[in-house]
């Protein structure tokens, strides 16, 4: 079988009819809807969303945009920074075409490089193979096993960087608080989750929804920025968990203290 195999730039008016990759299945949920919304808003301020098409099915894209923008916690001026890279069809090439891409577009736009932040305990984050295979740099390394990659195009350029104050961040929420953006449209189940094992525990989260990048940049408390639940200066997750599992973490932190 011939695959015709097509890289597209989405847009608003794309985006109306093909919609984004994530959660397609369930383009009704509230999720899925705000993840929209939000690219809507992002397109204004020069984000780039591709999707690579097979037979006109959606098997992968990338998300990138410069760093000013971004929805991830680190100090990247003058770079790019990818949000998320996924592929459902592997072994074909097409994540180090959706990369090259970004590097390509990067470079012809006078950036100092590209970053991307990974983290091997979740699938939230890109993996950092495909990052190793093309030659980006580890550049450091925070709490909870994150780690930032770039791709500098001159040596002489300023490398990106993580803010260090991460412990006391952490610090200043004793009580239970979901900090979160709509980047990720799996942020609303994972958001649910955490209500509904609170409920059971007696437990009222603070919600707490990060409207901008100064606001992420300074209250984040990790570098992946767009959903983190903290209780008791400890940080609860960063990614989708099942109720049991943060009923049991949250149930350890009250029987310590």
């Amino acid at each position: 079988m011939t695959h015709h195999v097509e890289l597209i730039e989405m847009n608003s008016e794309l985006l109306e009819g093909k919609g984004s990759f994530c959660l397609r299945s369930k383009k009704k949920t509230e999720g899925y809807q705000n993840k929209n919304k939000w690219l809507n808003q992002q397109f204004e301020k020069g984000l780039h969303y591709i999707q690579v098409l097979e037979n006109q099915k959606q098997v992968g894209f990338i998300e990138y945009t410069d760093a000013e923008y971004s929805s991830r916690v680190v100090h990247a001026d003058g770079y790019v920074v990818i949000h998320c890279l996924w592929v459902s069809a592997v072994g074909k090439g097409y994540g180090t075409q959706l990369l090259k891409r970004c590097l390509k577009d990067a470079k012809e736009r006078g950036k100092k490089g590209v970053v991307v932040i990974t983290n091997d305990q979740t699938s939230w984050t890109p993996s950092k193979d495909l990052f190793l295979q093309h030659q980006f740099q580890h550049m450091a390394t925070a709490l909870n096993d994150f780690e930032l990659w770039a791709f500098p195009f001159h040596e002489s350029v300023e490398r990106p960087y993580f803010p260090d104050n991460w412990q006391e961040r952490l610090t200043r929420f004793p009580h239970l608080t979901i900090l979160r953006s709509f980047q990720c449209p799996y942020v609303d189940v994972a958001t649910e989750n955490i209500q509904l094992a609170a409920e059971k525990l007696g437990l009222q989260p603070v919600l707490v929804d990060l409207q901008t990048r100064e606001e992420l940049m300074e209250k984040s408390p990790t570098p992946y920025g767009i959903f983190s639940v903290v209780y008791k200066g400890q940080l609860i997750a960063f990614h989708r968990l099942t109720v049991h599992s943060v009923y049991k973490k949250l149930q350890k932190l009250m029987n310590n203290f």
